[in-house]
């Protein structure tokens, strides 16, 4: 097998494999054993159509409240084209193509898994969009997230049947015109197809698997940067010892410890004699809060990773139990609260970042008043602190739970929804306040540090400062201040963490 292919349904997708899928530049393709499971399931819902003298839902019937609706024989297929086309309602921006590429991975592995009742070539035409990088233009709003995320579902899968729009070689295009480049037929959906891209939870659990992916990274960069800060501040390592943690032993707070005096090791300035005894809250309980923040993204990427590797959609075919069940296994409600967790789980580390920030510009221990040698002449970081303060308040309203929240749709029919999408949506905005929120306590962190010279930090953060400083100087008069935000932001983003 080659090692630059990737293949669909014949392992449980992980966070690593999906992240060397996408950086990797890898192909999508199917087993023949994952082909016969798919051809299997859909060869048993043509016998049962045939056999069964009740509806089907879904299947014989309409959708939603119209379920008690039977269709003719000869309407099945035009149902679920109907189904595609209605349903194509998401609105607002245009999701990122990382985002589209992760919704047709994660769509084409749950079909694979043989309960879902389409023919090979539909989960094959998805891989063939992925393999020749061609992208349905989907947008963000529109998901219940309770039938599965419909109307972005439906956007993305219009082009199978030869209707909307793609991204392709970095143009817009109809998609029936790309078809033809490629010589390929529009997919004619047989009975139940149709349902079967459409619910799943695939949109919500895109956004979440880029945000944890995200999330991974900026828990070790609060980390690190926080490290920085408590230099500047002529902080104690008392906090971040063994002992302390081992008599509290929450996992996260335990690696937050050892996080730190790894960073630390050999450091000139935290092993000097301090005059002081005791640090505030925002240096002393770094354990306590990045390590909660830690122990959340755990337990969602838990929770994602069962949802990834599920059956999402509705109605759902047992061949081996001779069933066709509808249940609820698209309604969104595990990821919603997970997502609404995590967005307070990091909101929670700009909260504490800031306040880092502001002890750090009050002239406290030795250093000037807001980080500049001559105050008053000068502003110096007096209103980054503002705009990290600015963000962490935005933070707290984005942290409102989604999943609190429910609209009755389909005539009250479907009438408890999750808002999984809205809550999965709404993390990248925290994480955007975030990672500015970071680059803010850097900047501040590495200026103080400069007033501590010629005492050094220890080795790993000396090389990182010094890789920082060839891009963002010490500030020594006033400058422009937004430039230096963004030029640090974007070295964090850039910098490889291990």
């Amino acid at each position: 097998m080659s090692s630059n292919v990737y293949y669909v349904g014949s392992e449980p997708l992980t966070f690593e494999r999906i992240e060397k899928v996408l950086t990797g530049n890898m192909r999508l393709e199917l087993t023949p054993e994952v082909a016969e499971r798919i051809r299997r399931c859909r060869d048993y819902l043509d016998r049962k159509i045939e056999q069964q003298d009740g509806p089907l839902y879904g299947i014989t019937t309409g959708f939603g409240s119209l379920c008690n609706k039977t269709i003719s024989p000869g309407e099945l297929n035009t149902l679920q084209e109907n189904l595609v086309k209605s349903h194509a309602c998401s609105v607002g921006e245009e999701v990122s193509p990382v985002i589209v590429r992760l919704m047709m991975l994660l769509k084409a592995h749950a079909l694979s898994l043989g309960h879902s009742g389409v023919q090979v070539i539909t989960v094959q035409r998805i891989l063939d969009f992925f393999n020749n990088d061609i992208l349905p233009i989907v947008y963000d709003r529109g998901s219940l997230g309770a039938s599965g995320d419909l109307a972005p579902l439906a956007n993305l899968f219009l082009p199978l049947i030869g209707v909307g729009d793609v991204y392709y070689k970095g143009k817009k295009r109809d998609a029936i015109g790309v078809l033809d480049e490629y010589a390929w037929k529009p997919v004619k959906l047989k009975s139940k197809e149709g349902l079967a891209l459409l619910n799943g939870t695939q949109f919500m659990s895109a956004n979440g698997v880029f945000a944890l992916m995200r999330a991974f990274k900026i828990s070790k960069r609060a980390d690190l940067i926080a490290a920085i800060s408590l230099e500047a501040f002529d902080g104690l390592i008392d906090p971040f010892m063994d002992c302390i943690q081992r008599i509290r032993p929450h996992k996260g707070q335990i690696e937050t410890g050892e996080a730190f005096r790894a960073l630390l090791e050999s450091s000139e300035l935290i092993a000097r004699k301090k005059d002081h005894i005791q640090d505030p809250y925002s240096f002393r309980c770094i354990p306590q809060v990045h390590g909660a923040t830690k122990d959340a993204i755990r337990y969602v990427s838990d929770v994602l990773l069962t949802e990834i590797n599920s059956v999402t959609d509705n109605p759902t075919i047992f061949p081996d139990e001779d069933r066709i069940i509808s249940g609820g296994n698209f309604h969104g409600q595990p990821l919603a609260i997970s997502f609404d967790f995590l967005s307070i789980a990091l909101a929670e580390l700009g909260n504490i970042s800031e306040r880092r920030v502001a002890q750090l510009i009050m002239g406290l221990r030795g250093l000037p008043e807001f980080l500049v040698a001559n105050p008053g002449l000068n502003s110096g970081f007096m209103i980054p602190q503002y705009a990290a303060a600015s963000m962490v308040s935005q933070n707290k309203m984005y942290c409102y739970p989604a999943s609190s929240d429910s609209i009755v749709s389909s005539n009250g029919q479907e009438d408890h929804v999750s808002m999984g999408a809205n809550a999965a949506t709404k993390l990248f905005k925290i994480m955007d306040n975030l990672d500015h929120i970071l680059a803010i306590e850097l900047m501040n962190g590495a200026q103080g540090l400069e007033f501590r010279r010629p005492d050094k930090t220890s080795p790993i953060l000396e090389q990182f400062l010094k890789a920082y400083r060839r891009e963002v100087s010490f500030i020594k008069d006033d400058v422009v201040m937004y430039p230096e935000i963004h030029r640090t932001v974007a070295f964090l983003r850039r910098y490889p963490l291990e």
